[in-house]
């Protein structure tokens, strides 16, 4: 099969959502597939992607990290698509990458999977501090997904969500998959001298965008509080994003700056993974994220994560057995970390039993259900999308 990866990341910003759509093509391709990566790149740096890749000219969204492009804008990528015949789309985004997958999937008679992957409302509402103009981005997005063949959720949780904001067809759900990582001698010590982490000390570790909306200053706070109950710590922060400034300079006004970490951006697997299985506990208290790649990469080196009960990034989570869970305060943050600790080994090796689902896996199940569609497709069987 040729098949259409659409997503609005490229590095060196690849966030969660192009991480997962990376690992789509890496594993459609050992399945003996071509699965092309289609994003808008960014100019100022070389391709870095060790992949086969379709890419138009993209714009910084002020404020974010993200690119934006225009695909039909291209004069290469048009020129390229014209010889392309597809036999899947799949978008990952529901914004003008997901819509250049549908005029495609129209254009080739070929099925169209659209995931959805983020809670578009508090992007919407960040952005422009509106909620009628979130509401209006919401609304855009959700009448994209109905004109798709199949709509994948990353778990129960999350099509809720896409419930909530209107969504009104069937919603299959696709987890998303990690492998288990085995760390050279060699690749410990570089990161060990790359960021030498104190040996015996507690070590936390949060990896994501430094960006507010998924809980950072809680964290913050929460260890301020460790440290004046006498706590001894040290916190890494992997990651960039809009609110690196404030977060570092929070650090700063809570006492705590000679206890944290920040790495910044970190590409390269071996080292994060190295930082991972120093780490005693993955605090994360989003209750932004969907099915975060960073809890699950961080259960594969055997380091529970912290979750807020009742998110979605919790969903599969059960509390003292593969993680654990708190209540979304300041105060539930910091005790729940006192309360991990001791047992964190322990769960930690339950976590990287129950959590991880090898790509390789879940790709023969992707692969079935694009053969499905396929067949639909090819027999005028629209399923039970109205929009065909």
């Amino acid at each position: 099969m040729l098949i259409g990866q659409f997503c609005e990341t490229y590095p060196p910003t690849l966030d969660g959502v192009g991480r997962v759509m990376l690992s789509y093509c890496q594993g459609l391709h050992a399945l003996g597939h071509r699965a092309l990566y289609i994003a808008p790149y960014n100019p100022l740096y070389p391709e870095q992607v060790d992949y086969e890749t379709l890419l138009y000219e993209g714009t910084r969204i002020p404020g974010e990290s993200y690119r934006i492009g225009a695909p039909r804008l291209s004069k290469n990528f048009r020129s390229t698509v014209k010889e392309l015949k597809f036999d899947v789309l799949h978008a990952h985004s529901p914004f003008l990458a997901g819509r250049e997958a549908r005029r495609i999937a129209l254009r080739d008679g070929a099925p169209l999977i659209a995931t959805f992957h983020s809670k578009y409302y508090d992007d919407f509402y960040k952005a422009t501090g509106s909620k009628t103009l979130a509401k209006i981005g919401v609304r855009y997005a959700i009448d994209f997904y109905h004109t798709c063949d199949e709509v994948w959720t990353v778990n129960a949780k999350t099509a809720e969500v896409l419930q909530s904001y209107g969504y009104r067809g069937d919603v299959v759900l696709m987890p998303n998959g990690t492998d288990l990582y085995t760390l050279s001698d060699r690749e410990r010590r570089e990161t060990a001298e790359r960021f030498p982490l104190q040996q015996g000390v507690p070590t936390l570790i949060f990896t994501g965008q430094q960006n507010r909306k998924k809980n950072t200053e809680s964290i913050l706070r929460a260890c301020a509080l460790l440290k004046g109950e006498g706590f001894d710590f040290q916190l890494v922060m992997v990651g960039e994003g809009p609110d690196a400034h404030f977060l570092h300079a929070l650090s700063r006004e809570l006492g705590i700056a000679d206890n944290v970490l920040f790495t910044g951006f970190l590409s390269d697997r071996p080292t994060l993974m190295a930082l991972y299985e120093h780490a005693d506990l993955m605090v994360f208290p989003s209750i932004y994220d969907n099915a975060p790649m960073v809890v699950r990469e961080a259960a594969a080196m055997g380091t529970p994560a912290l979750l807020v009960a009742g998110s979605c990034a919790a969903e599969g989570v059960t509390h003292g057995e593969n993680g654990y869970l708190c209540q979304n305060t300041v105060e539930e943050i910091a005790r729940g970390i006192i309360d991990a600790l001791p047992t964190a080994r322990e769960v930690g090796l339950r976590a990287q039993e129950s959590i991880p689902i090898p790509w390789n896996r879940l790709m023969e199940r992707v692969v079935s259900r694009y053969q499905e569609r396929i067949a639909h497709k090819a027999e005028g069987d629209c399923a039970w999308n109205d929009a065909c």
